[in-house]
């Protein structure tokens, strides 16, 4: 008979498997147990391994290693035969502008024409309080190849930052807060100006956007300002779901709203606007309208203007006025 001998436990092999993984006499077991420690201590402590964001000094080292500095200037040589492309550039550029150099961020950029390189130089001039040169410099930059919005959210922050609030926003204000949507665009304007009113902020930018002016519903909407919304509406299109959720919301606290807001839905969808409307949307505007014109006992004058509504619409292959036509009773 042969000898049973008994495997070793689990636990022995993991420890030869881990003991194994360091070269013998290297300490590599004392040195990953010592790592996990300071890990874990440094957890403890709440911190992190991330590194701290970098301040002058780090920018000067930045600027100093590898030649980074004279590589960008001949990157942005007037001289096409040595000029190219960098791919630290900007980089350099940041960190010059960061570590305070100002003289040498001008000198590098005296010639140059590229605004996403000449920004830097602008912000320069604005940081050694040459503000009025800053400007003039960002206007004479514009180009087909540079950003409007870029050049004049910097000149408008210059002029905030001189407390010239009113140039910044008669010259900047309307167009350097430009967001996805009116809606957006106005909340920036308003929030970046408190002392102007809605109402001023609204009527310029309405004039920004001549034919448009419907688009701005949402915007008048959202300030309060219920005639000037309808009044925009009825100048042109306007979404007709927009219109349709407005008079939803504000049945019980502006009837008049909702209703002239139902009543304008039913129009612009009649003039066939919308997106990939449906029968769905017609009856939503149509239902809403009627529910917000009984429960204020507006339901003949209501009746009766979409009754106009609908005799102004030729049938034929128009949706609204069949579906309109079918819940009045119209032949």
């Amino acid at each position: 008979m042969g000898v049973h001998v008994p495997l070793p436990p689990p636990r022995v092999r993991l420890a030869v498997t881990a003991g194994d993984s360091a070269s013998e006499g290297s300490g590599g077991g004392d040195q990953g147990r010592r790592s996990c420690g300071r890990r874990a201590r440094g957890r403890r402590r709440g911190g992190s391994h991330r590194a701290a964001l970098p301040g002058a000094r780090e920018h000067r080292q930045f600027l100093g290693r590898d030649r980074r500095l004279a590589i960008t200037r001949i990157a942005l040589s007037p001289d096409r035969n040595q000029r190219g492309h960098f791919h630290s550039t900007t980089a350099c550029l940041s960190a010059l502008c960061a570590a305070e150099r100002y003289d040498d961020l001008l000198a590098l950029l005296e010639t140059e024409a590229f605004w996403p390189h000449k920004r830097w130089a602008v912000r320069a001039l604005a940081a050694q309080g040459r503000r009025a040169e800053a400007i003039r410099l960002a206007e004479a930059s514009r180009s087909p190849w540079a950003s409007d919005w870029d050049i004049d959210r910097i000149c408008e922050e210059i002029l905030l930052s001189s407390g010239l609030e009113d140039d910044a926003y008669a010259r900047y204000g309307l167009t350097a807060n430009r967001g996805g949507t009116h809606l957006a665009t106005f909340r920036a304007v308003a929030k970046k100006y408190p002392k102007k009113s809605a109402r001023e902020i609204l009527a310029d930018l309405v004039k920004t956007t001549p034919g448009d002016e419907g688009k701005w519903f949402a915007a008048a909407k959202d300030a309060g300002l219920f005639e000037e919304a309808l009044a925009l509406a009825k100048r042109t299109p306007c979404d007709p779901r927009t219109l349709t959720r407005a008079a939803r919301d504000f049945a019980d606290d502006q009837p008049a709203f909702a209703l002239g807001a139902g009543l304008l839905a039913l129009y612009w969808l009649a003039q066939g606007y919308g997106y990939e409307m449906t029968g769905a949307d017609v009856w939503a505007a149509y239902s809403t309208t009627v529910n917000v014109a009984e429960r204020h006992g507006q339901i003949a004058e209501a009746r009766a203007e979409i009754r106009r509504l609908a005799a102004s619409t030729p049938v034929g292959d128009n949706l609204v006025a069949r579906i309109l036509g079918r819940e009045l009773g119209s032949p």
